[in-house]
């Protein structure tokens, strides 16, 4: 736990250094991370003998992120989608000249999941931070998921009695999902008025929305450590296991937080 609260409050005050500085840094984060991500998937994937493309995959992670923040708010959504197919060509290509047959479809069909499941959703987050106000837009997006995060677990260990998904995640509890939604509409609240100047209604549609999101990306990647036999997908992040095993809610939830701050803030 002290190693986890440690690794924790570390990435929240990187996170918090490169949004309040200049947004260039946190845009090379979200690379980096990336990165580390697809790095992590390439080693989980090799158990079930399936190869990732990496250096497409690398190449058009950077690729995403980076045209997604300099295409602007109006661009951007277009760069990235524009980014993303070209990642998934580059990919199926690199692996077709790589070999064929099955075993080439089969790898090129995980490089495709691995580029929509990682950058092409971490690009979301790169298109809030374009936006008006983008860093404080970012920084409730993150205040969400750690709300979130928070809320379940406290709500889990103290009062969690009805499991949620047993087969998937056996230590999910209903209770911990209620305690999810009130921490992070809570967070979700006070962020929309106090900071973006919104209503309630935004702040309560925010927290439902990201706690129930967050929750579906997690069991979502249980599942998949599941099928790959796996209890963490890395061990990069001593105390929380990899960077996927961080970033399972978060990819699922940017999205949504990003169309919802869109279309109403």
């Amino acid at each position: 736990m002290p190693a986890a609260i440690a690794v924790g409050l570390g990435l929240l005050g990187i996170v918090a250094a490169s949004l309040w500085f200049r947004p260039e840094p946190f845009v090379a984060f979200v690379v980096i991370v990336m990165w580390a991500a697809l790095w992590e998937l390439r080693q989980a994937f090799a158990r079930r003998d399936i190869h990732l493309p990496m250096l497409p995959l690398m190449v058009g992670a950077a690729g995403m992120e980076v045209s997604a923040f300099f295409s602007g708010p109006e661009q951007g959504p277009e760069a990235l989608l524009v980014a993303f197919v070209l990642t998934v060509a580059g990919a199926v290509v690199w692996r077709a000249l790589d070999g064929s047959g099955s075993a080439a479809v089969r790898d090129a069909a995980a490089g495709t999941f691995a580029a929509a499941y990682l950058p092409f959703m971490a690009g979301f987050v790169v298109l809030l931070l374009t936006q008006p106000d983008g860093e404080i837009r970012v920084a409730l997006f993150i205040l969400l998921a750690v709300a979130g995060d928070t809320g379940g677990y406290i709500a889990g260990v103290m009062l969690g009695r009805h499991p949620l998904a047993p087969t998937v995640s056996p230590k999910k509890s209903w209770e911990g999902l209620a305690g999810s939604v009130v921490l992070a509409t809570a967070v979700g609240i006070v962020g929309s008025v106090v900071f973006l100047k919104e209503s309630v209604l935004l702040g309560v549609a925010l927290g439902v929305l990201s706690a129930v999101t967050a929750l579906i990306g997690d069991l979502a990647e249980s599942m998949l450590k599941r099928d790959l036999e796996l209890k963490d997908m890395g061990t990069l992040l001593p105390g929380h296991g990899g960077v996927l095993d961080r970033l399972d809610s978060l990819l699922l939830t940017a999205p949504f937080v990003y169309l919802v701050l869109s279309v109403v803030a």
